[in-house]
């Protein structure tokens, strides 16, 4: 059995059966295959609801592109959902969108606009088979900027049929993900975490559900030894 293991069998006497079991049980049904982009999101209640939407449909990544504006999370709307997620933030450099798309591009992401555009693709007939997908959602004002568009393989637009021309970013998040996190389930596709990133999301809940988490894993880390990767300091 890995270090890792051993460490997240310590520490889940810690929490309840139940609750352990219930993360067993919400990780059977998280993925990666599909993960959200949000750029230069100025509205933190609209952000916060698409963290929300992510939990709620098991997509385990969320990518935050801070630009201009820098995003906290709403709690009140969020409803905890922050805990649950990972929120990776891009915002070393001034201009942060074509760096997350070539980090996403080097995971073997699909960069994919949802936006109405001359090449588009309706959601129903999105290709789940062709490989990982990246969904980027832009401001609610401007939506996606020229720069990621620019540098989008794909676009996807969500079916309209009244004299609206949009979805709030929050709802167009939860129609795709609804849809298409439903779609791939129903799939042959090996959509699940990896065995490395169950482990590394584990880690994460145990340590958002257990009290001086930090020293009681590095008292069990010093005394059992073992070649414990990076991963827990940078949970």
């Amino acid at each position: 059995m890995s270090e890792i293991k051993n460490l997240i069998n310590y520490l889940s006497e810690l929490i309840t059966k139940e609750r352990f079991e219930l993360y067993n049980k919400i990780l059977e049904n998280r993925t990666n295959y599909l993960t959200v982009a949000l750029e230069d999101i100025y509205q933190a209640h609209n952000a916060s609801a698409v963290l929300r939407t992510c939990d709620c449909f098991g997509v385990q990544d969320v990518h935050v592109i801070e630009n201009r504006n820098v995003y906290d999370v709403n709690p009140e709307v969020a409803l905890g959902s922050y805990k649950w997620v990972n929120i990776i933030k891009h915002n070393e450099l001034e201009e942060n969108t074509i760096a997350t798309i070539n980090f996403l591009k080097n995971k073997g992401y699909r960069i994919v606009a949802t936006t109405p555009h001359t090449n588009d693709i309706e959601l129903h007939d999105f290709d789940l088979s062709k490989g990982k997908a990246a969904f980027f959602f832009g401001t609610e004002l401007n939506g996606l900027t020229p720069t990621m568009l620019k540098h989008a393989d794909e676009f996807l637009k969500i079916p309209m049929y009244g004299f609206t021309e949009s979805f709030n970013v929050s709802v167009s998040a939860s129609v795709i993900l609804h849809y298409l996190t439903t779609k791939l389930r129903n799939s042959d596709i090996n959509w699940q975490l990896s065995k490395d990133d169950r482990d590394r999301t584990m880690l994460k809940w145990l340590k958002n559900s257990i009290k001086k988490f930090d020293r009681i894993s590095d008292d069990f880390i010093s005394k059992n030894g073992g070649d414990y990767p990076s991963i827990i300091p940078k949970l």
